[in-house]
């Protein structure tokens, strides 16, 4: 390719030649077709350059590192190799409805800052349902890590952002890469540090444009990281959000990875932690008492019930024409103070 392209795409992968031509063709698909998506594999791995040599599209790069790295670093690999003035992510195991990089560049020009990031809405494929998240978008001046993490009530999903949502100018994820080593929260830990920056705004797409699968039958690290880990994260960003963002984080997104000890002595640490350094709401008490007392199972029936989440079959097609018109929502970047899951 000797032309630069509108959009660099980075998809990191490792071992899951299946699902990542997958991901690949939802890319390759787009309306927007000057794009060069560049597939870093994140360790030796000959069946997957084999699955994506089968594709025959030149717009394919394959980068392969010599070890395991985890995710963070394969996509800060992946954007020192991208081209273009655009850089979107994109997991291996998701996909892209065809006209999300086209929305989001229209996004992006309309934004009023040098660096928007933008995001959408997306389609959350999980066995009990199908549904789209951000229930809401962002409001005027709300800061963004409340917007992020703070609970408006019982269930997640009123703020969210998810990593193959993200479009950003590929100089600002150069300047703020992703944080090596971090299991969980990675695209809320980006975005609050990026959105950190004065030239940084986040901006988002009404419409959803990204199918998020949560129903293959396969390891995932997010869910398999130690809360003590993630604390630890919490108290290093603490100066880049607000005591509400701050308590919602603790009595949800670590509550429910700590829950399973069933150790009095976590609960009252992470209770002390939310009170000394956050300001917990009503909701947040609630969140964090429901987590520790009721079983994920039956909060997951009651909630797909509450919100009148519809079952997988038989699929609902995907959004047409008929979606909502995109818009850009710009978010105030000052904070003062991933998202409950």
């Amino acid at each position: 390719m000797a032309s630069t392209p509108q959009v660099s795409v980075v998809v990191p992968t490792f071992a899951r030649p299946a699902l990542v031509t997958r991901a690949v063709r939802s890319v390759l698909a787009q309306t927007v077709t000057d794009i060069e998506v560049i597939v870093v594999v994140d360790g030796p791995d000959a069946a997957t350059g084999a699955a994506l040599a089968e594709i025959g599209d030149p717009r394919i790069r394959v980068v392969e590192l010599p070890g395991r790295g985890g995710a963070p670093t394969a996509r800060n690999t992946g954007v020192r190799e991208a081209r273009a003035p655009w850089t979107a992510l994109l997991d291996d195991d998701d996909e892209w409805l065809p006209t999300k990089l086209a929305v989001q560049l229209d996004v992006a020009r309309r934004s009023r800052v040098p660096s928007p990031v933008v995001a959408s809405r997306l389609i959350n494929k999980t066995p009990r349902a199908e549904f789209v998240l951000p229930r809401r978008l962002p409001e005027l001046g709300e800061p963004i890590s409340e917007y992020l993490t703070v609970r408006r009530g019982l269930f997640h999903g009123d703020g969210f952002i998810q990593t193959s949502t993200i479009m950003a100018p590929t100089e600002l994820l150069r300047r703020v890469p992703f944080t090596v080593g971090l299991r969980r929260q990675q695209e809320l830990d980006w975005t609050v540090r990026a959105t950190g920056h004065p030239d940084v705004e986040l901006v988002f797409a009404a419409e959803p444009l990204v199918l998020w699968h949560q129903d293959e039958d396969r390891p995932r690290i997010s869910l398999s990281s130690p809360w003590e880990a993630q604390l630890a994260w919490l108290r290093d960003i603490r100066p880049l959000i607000t005591p509400r963002a701050y308590a919602a984080i603790t009595m949800s997104i670590i509550s429910s990875m700590a829950a399973p000890t069933r150790s009095l002595r976590v609960f009252r640490l992470l209770l002390a932690e939310a009170r000394r350094h956050g300001s917990p709401s009503l909701v947040d008490y609630l969140t964090f008492a429901q987590i520790w007392l009721i079983p994920p199972t039956l909060r997951h029936r009651v909630r797909d019930r509450i919100l009148g989440r519809r079952p997988v079959h038989p699929v609902p097609a995907p959004p047409s024409a008929a979606a909502p018109p995109s818009v850009a929502i710009p978010v105030a970047t000052e904070l003062g103070a991933d998202v409950g899951r």
